[in-house]
C-alpha cells in the first residue's frame, strides 16, 4: 500500500514546506484541484523539482479532452493525472493513450458517480492504472465516508489498483487497511495536525503494518 500526500489551498512555498515535512514518510505528493486553480501547473513542477524522488499526482479532474489535458499535465512533470469516472468513456481513452505515450499513470476519481459498481467494471476495462473511491469535501461534511464503496470497488475491479480517498486519518485508518485499497491518499489527516511528520510517521507504520 502506498501512501499520497493531498495538498489543498497551499501555495508553491507552502507546499514545499510541507512537504519537506513529511517526505521520509509519503511515496505520492498530490497537487489538489485548488493548487492548480490557484497557481497553474507549474506547482506540479516546482514539486517534482524540489522532491525528484517521490511521484506528483496532478488533481485535474479531467472531464473533456482527455488527451490534451494529459499531455500538458505531463510536460510538466505529473507522474500521475486524474480524470473523473462520471465523464465520457472516449476522455478517459483519450487520457489512458495520452498517458502511455509519456510513461504517465491515470487514476479515475468515482466521485458523484451513481451506479458505483457498474461504473468501476466500465472502467477498469479501459486500461486505467487506478480506480479511486472519494467521499468529497461536502458529502464528509455530511458524515459519509468512503469504506463501503472501497469495499464494493475492490470486489469488482479485476486489473485496475483500487485507491480511496476522503477524510481519512488516524483514527479511521485502521478500517481503511482492512480493505487493503492500493493507494490511501490523506489530507487533511495530515496537513492539518500540529505534528506532521509524527502524525504521518504513524500512518505509515500502520500500513506497513498492513
Amino acid at each position: 500500500m502506498k501512501l499520497q500526500l493531498a495538498l489543498d489551498l497551499v501555495n508553491i512555498p507552502d507546499a514545499i514546506h510541507m512537504v519537506k515535512e513529511v517526505e521520509a514518510y509519503i511515496d505520492i505528493v498530490e497537487i489538489g484541484t485548488p493548487i492548480v486553480i490557484n497557481e497553474g501547473l507549474h506547482a506540479v513542477k516546482a514539486i517534482k523539482d524540489a522532491y525528484p524522488n517521490l511521484q506528483v499526482l496532478a488533481d485535474l479532474k479531467i472531464m473533456d479532452a482527455g488527451g490534451y489535458e494529459v499531455m500538458k499535465a505531463s510536460e510538466a512533470g505529473a507522474d500521475i493525472i486524474t480524470v473523473l469516472g462520471a465523464s465520457n468513456d472516449a476522455t478517459i481513452k483519450g487520457a489512458v493513450e495520452e498517458a502511455r505515450k509519456h510513461g504517465k499513470s491515470i487514476l479515475v476519481d468515482m466521485i458523484n458517480v451513481t451506479d458505483l459498481e457498474k461504473r468501476a467494471v466500465e472502467i477498469d476495462a479501459l486500461g486505467v492504472d487506478y480506480i479511486c473511491v472519494h467521499t468529497g469535501y461536502d458529502l464528509q461534511a455530511a458524515g459519509q465516508s468512503p469504506f463501503e464503496e472501497l469495499r464494493t470497488v475492490k470486489r469488482v475491479v479485476k486489473n485496475a489498483k483500487t485507491a480511496v480517498a476522503g477524510g481519512i486519518k488516524l483514527g479511521t485508518l485502521p478500517e481503511v487497511i482492512r480493505a487493503q485499497p492500493d493507494l490511501i491518499i490523506v489530507g487533511g489527516g495530515i496537513t492539518g495536525q500540529e505534528d506532521k511528520a509524527g502524525t504521518a510517521a504513524e500512518i505509515r507504520q500502520l500500513i506497513n503494518q498492513g
